[in-house]
């Protein structure tokens, strides 16, 4: 029986750049502005860090999570926030001993996840009334998949020939859904990509979206 736990990209990706900072940080910088400086901001599923420091730099409170003890002591010698190594699917804020955080990203962590909706009861249990909850993952839709079809690109997107790897893929609409039915509120969608995909309309590489605990 699977053990219901958060295998994180850290552990599992080798992609040159896990935090994948240069695709979402100014995106989430942006979705942030709203909320002051000095406000707490969870990095769920954080890694070794390296996203956490950019929220740092931008002048947030920082807190990261993860499961992985290797990648928490890598964030934690970065000295830019507080980091405990504890389950997504666990109390968020009660490690840390705070109430609450103002904001909660979530960086290409949730399509590694058993259980989304688990996380997501968790996120909204741990936000302050209005408080955001920023998500990340690969973006799938209609057109994406029919040209990756027609190109004979399908098993490589979707490849099972590695260890971890994405167990969820989610559509604009799938995410939506899952976030209403905990209880968020739709903010905001932005398409994100790399390369010539950055310009590329519904065949972008991720998406990030932002929601909003009522109140």
């Amino acid at each position: 029986m699977c053990d219901l736990r958060n295998y994180t990209y850290l552990d599992y990706c080798s992609a040159p750049d896990p935090s994948h900072r240069p695709m979402y940080l100014r995106h989430v910088l942006g979705l942030l502005s709203q909320i002051e400086r000095g406000a707490k901001i969870l990095d769920a599923g954080c890694g070794g860090g390296d996203f956490a420091i950019g929220l740092h730099e931008a002048g947030y409170e920082v807190f990261g999570s993860d499961l992985s003890v290797s990648a928490i002591a890598h964030a934690r010698a970065a000295g830019t926030g507080r980091y405990e190594v504890t389950s997504l699917y666990d109390h968020l804020a009660e490690p840390f001993e705070i109430n609450y955080f103002d904001a909660i990203v979530c960086v290409e962590v949730i399509e590694h996840l058993y259980s989304p909706a688990r996380f997501v009861m968790r996120a909204h249990e741990a936000l302050r009334p209005g408080g955001l909850l920023i998500v990340s993952t690969p973006y799938w839709g209609y057109l994406k998949n029919v040209v990756l079809a027609l190109t004979n690109r399908m098993d490589r997107a979707l490849t099972v020939l590695w260890e971890g790897g994405h167990i969820k893929h989610f559509s604009r609409t799938t995410l939506t859904k899952l976030m209403e039915q905990q209880g968020f509120q739709t903010v905001k969608f932005i398409g994100c990509g790399e390369g010539w995909r950055a310009h590329a309309p519904y065949l972008w590489n991720g998406m990030l979206m932002a929601f909003r605990k009522p109140g």
